[in-house]
């Protein structure tokens, strides 16, 4: 599967509103600096039907550097951004994973016998 990029986007976009591209390009563009802002300015963003952007604490820890496991890597404490899809998104990527599953004849966790 290819990726969707900003530009496939704006391309669809513009397609099917009949817009000019740099246009939609601009608006995309817009939307995603205010929503960058927003999440900058420590606010959650919740869009209706597609899910909740909103900033958490992780709180500081210890790491090991896996070519030196012996030496310890304190990691500062940091904000992250966390999504929480919506309603709507999580029905239709249920939807994916069982036609992937079925494609792929894997058994959902759980259902394979355990093996000695």
């Amino acid at each position: 599967m290819a990726n969707l990029t900003k530009r496939d986007l704006v391309v669809r976009i513009s397609n099917e509103t009949g817009m000019v591209q740099q246009d939609v390009l601009n608006i995309v563009q817009k939307t995603l600096d205010y929503l960058t802002e927003s999440l900058a300015m420590g606010k959650t963003v919740e869009l209706r039907n597609f899910g909740v952007f909103e900033i958490k604490l992780r709180e500081a820890r210890v790491g090991r550097n896996p070519n030196k496991p012996e030496s310890d890597v304190p990691i500062p404490p940091r904000a992250v951004v966390k999504f929480k899809a919506g309603k709507e998104m999580k029905a239709k990527v249920a939807a994916l994973s069982e036609k992937l599953i079925a494609n792929a004849n894997v058994k959902p966790a759980g259902e394979n016998p355990p093996t000695a």
